[in-house]
């Protein structure tokens, strides 16, 4: 049950790090979870690709483990 609990997790960070970055991109000024976070674009850019790659990475060792205990079948 752990390791499912961590793909999920996995999974929302990636979802919530890409959308956070492609709206970042497509309108500068709109921050949407990070609008409270000093230092501009480029800094939250930044950390929503971060949690976008630390989602992914997350969800692959989750699922992977989740398979290996036989979670995935």
């Amino acid at each position: 049950m752990k390791h499912v609990t961590v793909l999920v997790v996995g999974m929302l960070l990636l979802a919530l790090g890409a959308q956070g970055a492609i709206r970042l991109l497509a309108d500068h000024g709109n921050a949407g979870l990070l609008a409270w976070l000093p230092g501009g674009f480029a800094v939250r850019l930044t950390l929503y690709a971060t949690a976008a790659v630390a989602g992914a990475l997350l969800a692959g060792w989750g699922g992977k483990q989740a398979k290996r205990n036989g979670r995935g079948r």
